[in-house]
Order: structure tokens, then C-alpha cells, then sequence
């Protein structure tokens, strides 16, 4: 890689690590290419990315982005995580180390805070930002089916009394 091809690769980094809500570093020693496919499609379907990059390009692209404390992190063979979603990145990372023996969590960044291998797990376990929207919807939406109900019910407590009296008057 030379180095036009080294500055082009820093400033996309960058300018994808400006948008990202959170990162999480990443240690991949061993890891196949089709592991790393494999990691890399599940990253995508979360809405996260993940990106194999030297630490020393690492470091460059951290610099005026809200991650640049995560430097000291980028140690050995490293990979970033990012995702727009604060929660996105730290699941799929926590899910797959668990999967695999190769693959480690070093700690991440939360916007200016930093995350250890503890606080990306705990992360992990939050629901995503898709999930709360539902969950939200899902209760907006229950009172207006009950409402609904209710507002059935007195017209169908009417039909039935004058059912009951159509009957009535029937066998009279």
C-alpha cells in the first residue's frame, strides 16, 4: 500500500468514525478469512462495520474523532468495530467472541468514554435502538386497541339484548 492509498484509507476511517456512536477494539489472531466474511456479514445485518486495520492507521484516523482516547488500545493484531447505533458493534462483537477462540474483545468507546472488555459486554446486553423503537411502538399501540375494544363493547352489549328480546318474542 503506498502512501496516497494510506491517506485515502485514514481519512475514510475517520470520517466513519466521526459519525459512529460507539467503536470497540478488537483482537483477531488466527483468525481465517472466512471468519472474518463471516464476522463481517453479521456486522453489516446489525448496521455496524468492522475493519482489519493497522494500529499505526488506526491511530492516525482516531485523531479528531471523540475516540482518540482509545489509542493506547491498539496493541498487537487489532480490529475496529463501529456502529451509528450505540449498542449494534458491542453485540455482534460479544456474540462472536463468545463463538470464537480467536476472536477477543479489548474494550472500546462510547462517544468520549472509555469501555473496557466489562463495560463492552455490559453494553452488549442493552437492547438496541430498533428494538426500544418497537417496544415504544408496541406500547403507544396497546392503549388505542383497548380503547377500540371498549368502544365495541357497548354496541355489542346492544345487539345481544336485542337478540335476546328478538328471541323472546319469538317463542311468546
Amino acid at each position: 500500500m503506498d502512501r496516497t492509498q494510506k491517506e485515502a484509507t485514514v481519512a475514510a476511517l475517520n470520517a466513519e468514525l466521526q459519525a459512529a456512536a460507539l467503536i470497540v477494539v478488537t483482537e483477531q489472531s488466527g483468525m481465517t478469512v472466512a471468519e472474518v466474511t463471516d464476522l463481517r456479514r453479521r456486522m453489516r445485518a446489525a448496521g455496524a462495520s468492522f475493519k482489519v486495520t493497522k494500529n499505526t492507521l488506526a491511530a492516525l484516523a482516531l485523531k479528531g474523532t471523540q475516540f482518540e482516547n482509545t489509542e493506547a488500545m491498539f496493541k498487537g493484531p487489532t480490529a475496529i468495530a463501529w456502529s451509528k447505533d450505540p449498542v449494534a458493534a458491542a453485540k455482534v462483537a460479544t456474540e462472536y467472541a463468545k463463538a470464537n477462540d480467536k476472536f477477543k474483545v479489548i474494550g472500546g468507546g462510547l462517544g468520549a468514554q472509555l469501555l473496557d472488555t466489562q463495560g463492552v459486554e455490559a453494553l452488549s446486553k442493552l437492547p438496541s435502538l430498533d428494538e426500544l423503537r418497537a417496544s415504544l411502538l408496541g406500547m403507544i399501540k396497546t392503549p388505542a386497541t383497548r380503547i377500540a375494544g371498549i368502544l365495541q363493547q357497548p354496541g355489542g352489549q346492544v345487539a345481544r339484548v336485542l337478540a335476546a328480546y328478538a328471541k323472546k318474542d319469538e317463542a311468546a
